[in-house]
Order: structure tokens, then C-alpha cells, then sequence
């Protein structure tokens, strides 16, 4: 099933349009359904003056709404979002993270419009506090869909909406940016300077690497509120001029370039887009084996290597390994470009326009389940 061959009103809900793997999939998105002739708008709670990362076709219509914290600001972002939606009127709303759910669930109450939930994370894992989780278990009961990038995933929701989970894995576009040819002494790490990404784990365990191996380095790219503490922690190291921290990179996947081996050291994950691409471009990886998709995207000691989440050994003994031989990182690399295939845009984008197609459906009112089919989509009621 595919979308409609009538043109439909579609909204997409975002958290800002920097560098983040949602924003990627919502630029993807944007592209794919303007291209199909229908009308997008986006809608992101950020500033009119904040630069937008992944580039948005010219037809979409852009909303920057801003909005402050905590439940007032949480109020007030509601109000803002309602009035859009009762100005755009859109047939579908697709809202992205957790929190982006529950205002999105608020703010189309009692309204004809279908909404489809995107989680992009671990849900167990975000810390929300108490009152927003009770709130998300009732909410959730008015999305016509819910999509997850892992069927894993479906243990943290309660059994009331099982039926409306959909498993959709995020799409990898084909390369714009190989690794480069010959080698690199560089160990790259990409993500937004939080603790969720680990990348203290990771500055522990090159300490015991950097050693043995003096002409290799490490690049972490990315900002976040972080920073100081991962200066910190390098100057005690004593690791001045062997871990940099790169910044923001100066156009997407910039850092593949710069690259030798790939290392996502996160203490939890929804579908890491950074692996994917890091894979897609030929470049080995090490990942940890976190909640949730480092696993369903790498096959150990064949397109790359999982280690233990938050095992600064296991990670060091995986970065020395894969110095100490060339050979499995190229084996390693072209396993990973090749993996990847099955997360080509074409067959992710399909199974989004699935999900939509059955929500608008006037068959669909009063359904139990939503259903994908495609290499890379599961059945919702498939796992228990």
C-alpha cells in the first residue's frame, strides 16, 4: 500500500533542525512526500534564527515556534502548536520524540487529524519525569500509529497500544562522502556532547590505547553541554593533542573523510543514525551494544564489532584490535557498506507512506493495527 494518488496535508513535528539524527530522517521525510506532490508543512520548537542543519525542499512550509520549559513552557507550546494546526488543518501529523509526542497528542485533541507517534529513542532510558510518562501511557491512546525503529523497543510501552506500534528502521542514504583511501590513524566519533552518547566511556578507554598505539588519535565531533567535562577529563588524561574535540562538523558527514575506524560509545540509543552512515561510507565500526540498534545493524565480527555497553575494557580491547589490523578493518568496512543496503531510503520511505495510507483510511477508524511489509519493517503484532 502506498500513499493516496490525491495530494494530503501533512505536518511534521520537530524539536529544532540542527544536526540530530531526527532532524536528518525528517528532512528525508519532507524531501520524499513535497516530491510526491503533497503539501508539508514542518514545525520545530526552536528560534527563527537558528541555523537549520539538514537542508528542507523550498515547497515546505516552515514553522518556528520557540517555547519555553518545564510545564508551563510545555502549556504554552500546546497553544502555539493548536493554533498551527487549526490554521493548516492537516490530514496527518507526524510527531518526533517522546516529549514532541505528548504535546503533539494535546494539541490535536478532539481534531480530525490523524496522528502518527515517532519514537527515536530509548524511553526508559530519558529520565522524563513521572508525571510526563503517566501522561504519555494515556496519550498514546490517541495516536493512530506508533512508530519504533526497533522491535525491541516494544517492551516499553503498555499493552493497550501494542496494536499501534509499527517497527520502520531508519532510512541510510547512499554515501556522499567515502572514508579516505589509505590509512588513517583516526578513531571518529560523532553525537551531541551529552551523557547519553557516552563519550566519557569513550575518552576512558582511548587512555588505555593511546599508549600503544602514539600515532593514532581520536576526533569526537559534535557540541552539547558536555564539553567542559570531556576537557576535563582529557587534560587529566594527559591526552592534550590525541583527543580533539572537533566541534560542530561544517557540512553533513564532513567527518567520514577524516576517518579510520568508527566508534559509538552511547549508553543508549533509539537507531543511531551516525553508525549508519559511518557504515554506508565503508567505515569499520565499533559499537556499543546498547538499547536499542547497534544490533540490528551490526553483525559482530563481520561488518564490525559490539562490545559490551559501558565496558571501558571491552571497548579498549576493541579499538586495539582493530588498530593492530588492517585487514579487518578493510574486510570489516565492506562488509559494513554493504549491510547497509537494506536500509536504503527507497524501501524506508515506502513503508512511512504504508503507515500514512492506513491512518487516512476510512477503514482505519476504529482499527487495531497498523501493519508495514519490506525487508526492513515488521509486522506490529509480529513479537511479543
Amino acid at each position: 500500500m502506498v500513499l493516496p494518488t490525491s495530494t494530503m496535508r501533512i505536518a511534521i513535528l520537530a524539536s529544532g533542525l540542527g544536526a540530530g539524527g531526527a532532524e536528518q530522517v525528517i528532512a528525508q521525510l519532507a524531501h520524499h512526500w513535497c516530491a510526491a506532490g503533497h503539501t508539508v508543512d514542518v514545525i520545530a520548537f526552536d528560534r527563527p534564527e537558528d541555523p537549520v542543519f539538514h537542508r528542507l525542499p523550498q515547497p515546505v512550509t516552515l514553522h518556528r515556534l520557540g517555547g519555553g520549559s518545564g510545564f508551563a513552557g510545555m502549556a504554552g507550546r500546546v497553544a502555539a502548536l493548536r493554533r498551527v494546526l487549526q490554521a493548516r488543518q492537516p490530514q496527518v501529523f507526524v510527531s518526533f520524540l517522546t516529549k514532541n509526542n505528548l504535546i503533539a497528542a494535546l494539541a490535536t485533541l478532539g481534531t480530525p487529524t490523524r496522528l502518527v507517534c515517532a519514537e527515536r529513542n530509548n524511553p526508559e532510558r530519558q529520565g522524563t519525569h513521572p508525571l510526563w510518562n503517566l501522561l504519555l501511557r494515556l496519550l498514546y491512546r490517541r495516536a493512530d500509529a506508533i512508530v519504533c525503529q526497533t522491535a525491541a523497543v516494544r517492551r516499553c510501552f503498555p499493552a493497550a497500544v501494542l496494536a499501534k506500534l509499527v517497527t520502520i528502521a531508519n532510512p541510510v542514504p547512499a554515501p556522499d562522502v567515502m572514508r579516505a583511501e589509505g590509512e588513517v590513524k583516526r578513531l571518529c566519533a560523532v553525537g551531541r556532547l551529552t551523557h547519553q552518547k557516552g563519550f566519557d566511556l569513550l575518552v576512558q578507554a582511548f587512555a588505555a590505547v593511546a599508549p600503544l598505539w602514539p600515532d593514532w588519535r581520536l576526533d569526537i565531533w559534535g557540541e552539547g553541554p558536555e564539553r567542559a567535562a570531556l576537557e576535563a577529563q582529557v587534560s587529566a588524561l594527559g591526552l592534550e593533542g590525541r583527543v580533539l574535540l572537533r566541534g560542530l562538523s561544517p557540512r553533513p558527514r564532513a567527518w567520514v573523510e577524516e576517518a579510520g575506524i568508527f566508534v559509538l560509545s552511547s549508553r543508549y540509543e533509539g537507531f543511531p543514525n551516525v553508525l549508519g552512515e559511518a557504515m554506508a561510507a565503508g567505515l569499520p565500526a565499533i559499537a556499543a551494544d546498547c538499547d536499542f540498534g547497534p544490533a540490528d545493524m551490526v553483525e559482530h565480527g563481520r561488518s564490525g564489532l559490539l562490545v559490551a555497553s559501558e565496558d571501558t575494557a571491552a571497548l579498549s580491547q576493541a579499538m586495539a584490535g582493530l588498530i593492530a589490523d588492517p585487514l579487518a578493518r578493510s574486510r570489516m568496512g565492506a562488509e559494513a557498506a554493504e549491510a547497509m543496503a537494506r536500509f536504503q531510503p527507497a524501501r524506508i520511505l515506502q513503508q512511512w507512506d504504508q503507515v500514512l495510507a492506513q491512518v487516512v483510511s476510512p477503514r482505519h477508524r476504529g482499527a487495531r493495527s497498523v501493519t508495514v511489509s519490506g525487508p526492513a519493517g515488521r509486522r506490529a503484532g509480529a513479537e511479543g
